[in-house]
């Protein structure tokens, strides 16, 4: 029996830990909070925060392998046990996805497509690269930014006051891009294999993920496939990588990579015969990868905490299933569980489904 180590314990390392547990694997996980939702299902917890290096050895020290749930794990930390322990899918990914400058970087080196960006560090650059980029733009903080935060959408001059509170750190300016639909593509490479998982469209709410919607496969998603699979070729990436993309007609644009499970992977449990968790864990395994096949037309659903209560209502059965994260706090915009509806398509969701939670937030 192997022993899988998980550095963070939310939901993400809780979904990963129950597919662990499907191939007899021991999961001990390290997070701030010992009752995290992966509490719930790992073999053990150890409670710290995620740059105390005692107890990154400590989780290194009991298990065979090591894995990440979160990109925001200090990469610095890390290094150590990449130099001194198994970090099977190793460091770079983590790194290069922690700042997004050096993710557009390596994005346009490696075969992707970003919208034109530029390094922001005043007042005067970004006002020079508003006239270079153009109206509208969208200014980011380069570290530590995920569902909308540090985001600004700059539409016109009289936006640019809204930046100020983030000009005390680096930033970056990138170009909007009018796109048809976001999607995202989650490939996994072994030794041998690169498996890519069946595409969708994803739906946000003031950017944080809503719906995706997985039914028919377009012919711009097995473009989109193949250059993802190439660019974790090209930068030597193994383990799983989800990557973002706006589409737009035939052309499209590289948004943000994370080196974990991701959000918008989440109906693959029930919608496909082998899930994100499951590719991850026979990575981590020394199992051969399966490759993901659609079983029916899937839409997942992300719970927040304002419609935690909602969901609620809904029953499980052979087509509703309800994932909830277990978490002691119910917070407004908070993550707490998600909901997927197979054998299902979006005019029928709609009709059935999408009263039941609240509109807008």
């Amino acid at each position: 029996m192997k022993t899988v180590g998980i550095i963070g314990g939310g939901q993400l390392g809780m979904m990963l830990a129950e597919a662990l547990k499907k191939y007899n694997a021991k999961v001990i996980a390290l997070d701030p909070n010992p009752k995290c939702s992966a509490s719930f299902v790992c073999d053990e917890i150890i409670e710290s925060k995620y740059d105390d290096l005692d107890n990154l050895i400590k989780l290194a020290k009991k298990v065979d392998v090591i894995t990440y749930e979160f990109e925001n794990v200090p990469a610095v930390a890390l290094k150590h046990l990449r130099d001194n322990y198994n970090i099977k899918q190793g460091i770079e990914p983590l790194f290069d996805s922690q700042n997004r400058i050096r993710e557009k970087e390596n994005a346009k080196a490696n075969g992707l497509n970003p919208p034109r960006f530029k390094r922001i560090l005043s007042m005067d650059d970004l006002v020079t690269g508003l006239s270079e980029i153009g109206y509208p733009a969208v200014y980011k903080t380069t570290t530590l930014g995920y569902d909308g935060h540090g985001q600004v959408i700059i539409k016109s001059e009289a936006d640019i006051k809204k930046v100020e509170p983030y000009l005390s750190g680096e930033g970056i300016l990138e170009e909007f891009i009018k796109y048809d639909f976001e999607t995202s593509v989650i490939v996994v490479r072994s030794k041998d294999q690169v498996i890519t998982f069946p595409m969708g469209i994803n739906k946000h709410k003031n950017g944080i993920l809503d719906l995706c919607i997985v039914d028919e496969q377009k012919e711009i998603f097995n473009k989109i496939r193949e250059a993802a699979k190439n660019f974790m070729i090209r930068k030597d990436y193994y383990g799983i990588l989800a990557i973002e993309f706006f589409v737009k007609g035939d052309d499209f644009y590289f948004n943000e990579m994370a080196p974990r499970p991701h959000n918008s992977g989440h109906y693959t449990i029930e919608g496909c015969n082998s899930s994100q968790y499951d590719a991850l864990a026979r990575f981590l395994l020394d199992m051969d990868l399966v490759e993901p096949k659609l079983l029916q037309p899937t839409i997942m659903k992300n719970i927040l905490g304002f419609d935690y209560e909602n969901m609620k209502k809904l029953k499980a059965d052979k087509d509703i299933y309800i994932h909830d994260y277990y978490k002691s706090e119910v917070r407004h915009a908070r993550k707490m569980a998600h909901v997927t509806f197979t054998n299902l398509k979006i005019d029928e969701y709609n009709l059935k489904y999408k009263n039941l939670f609240c509109e807008e937030e």
